[in-house]
């Protein structure tokens, strides 16, 4: 490591030698001086962090980059490698974008052409990923190994000396960001428990609490009770059309992706059945994947066509290829409600159509086998 440093050592050697001189004259010549030497540091302090901000390459490291680097070709989605993976190459990105995550609700960044990553890999090998990086699109690199490290110093020893005083100082920049981020958070965490903890008092003996489901929103088994009892009670009309909606794969998604993607995808279900949802009907989540509709003045036409509409707002999501998950294919039961049963029987029958909609493969609206053939 020593012999294949020392080249670049002596090129730094060199760039502090032809700092110092100046300096040392412009210091000797009075407080006019220091103040355009302040102003002068200043300015490369700038100009230097504005490269650590965005790691973009000369075009003469580029085109020396280029001679040892090797084309790889990656697809949109496929993820190049995990943070807390040990790794011991960098990437420079000549066409596409690639997204890195450093997790822990720190910002995204995406990188774009002409911009480089993971180049601690290259200078001290095996070293280990701060992030996941992921392709957003296809995209075309160029990768470089550490063993390619002695070769760039023996071709161009003073032009990787800058490259690698740029990336100890964006290292150390980073480093300073994160902790100011953290410090950041931190504070906002506590801003945010004091103010849940306040709200959860203000609302734990409420109603509006009781009924609602905390993931989506949505009223909750609890909500549904109170909302039949209230439609019996009073003179509200009862609900005329019943849709029972249950994701599709659901499990595979919790397994594959965690239970926070699997969360935000019952959200997104929710928030469909939300915009749908009439002023005297509900919207219900009953437990686990499994979401009702409650419909007023329906008949078969009206209820198809609600079903419908949720059918086209899911594919809609579907079509919008993403990395991760934002929604699945969903199975609707549905039945028109006699209003001499009762829920047990509504359920049933909309339950039974639904299963039947999961056997013919998912994705679509089922009605009751008894009621097709009445009707």
């Amino acid at each position: 490591m020593y012999r294949t440093l020392s080249p670049v050592l002596c090129c730094l050697d060199d760039l502090r030698e032809r700092e110092l001189p100046g300096r040392q004259g412009r210091e000797m010549n009075g407080n006019g001086a220091a103040i355009r030497t302040d102003e002068h540091e200043q300015s490369v302090a700038a100009t230097a962090m504005a490269e650590i901000v965005h790691p973009v390459l000369s075009p003469a490291e580029a085109a020396l980059f280029a001679e040892f680097g090797h084309v790889r070709e990656v697809p949109a989605g496929q993820v190049l490698f995990h943070s807390g993976e040990f790794g011991s190459s960098m990437y420079v990105i000549r066409s596409g974008i690639v997204d890195l995550d450093f997790g822990e609700d720190l910002m995204v960044k995406y990188l774009g052409p002409g911009e480089f990553f993971g180049e601690l890999g290259l200078l001290i090998g095996n070293h280990r990923r701060g992030a996941d990086a992921q392709a957003s699109t296809d995209v075309v690199l160029l990768e470089l190994g550490h063993d390619d490290f002695q070769r760039l110093v023996d071709r161009a020893p003073g032009l990787i000396a800058y490259f690698l005083r740029r990336t100890i100082m964006r290292v150390v920049s980073n480093e300073q960001v994160l902790i100011r981020q953290l410090r950041h958070r931190n504070h906002d965490l506590e801003a945010a428990l004091d103010n849940l903890y306040t709200t959860t008092h203000q609302l734990n003996h409420t109603e509006e609490l009781v009924r609602t489901d905390e993931l989506t929103g949505l009223d909750n088994r609890r909500g549904l009770t109170l909302y039949l009892q209230e439609c019996r009670q009073t003179r509200r009309m009862p609900p005329q059309g019943l849709l029972l909606i249950d994701c599709d794969h659901f499990k595979h998604i919790n397994d594959e992706y965690g239970h926070l993607v699997g969360d935000r995808v019952l959200q997104a279900v929710a928030n469909i059945l939300r915009s749908v949802v009439q002023v005297d009907g509900l919207a219900c989540r009953l437990g686990g994947d499994e979401f009702c509709l409650l419909v007023q003045e329906a008949d078969a036409e009206k209820l198809a066509h609600v079903a419908g509409f949720i059918l086209q707002a899911v594919h809609g999501l579907l079509e919008r290829a993403q990395p991760v998950p934002r929604i699945c294919p969903v199975s609707i039961g549905a039945c028109l409600l006699d209003p001499r049963s009762d829920w047990n029987d509504w359920y049933a029958l909309a339950d039974s159509a639904m299963y039947e909609a999961k056997r013919l493969g998912g994705n679509r609206l089922q009605w009751p086998r008894d009621w097709l053939g009445a009707n």
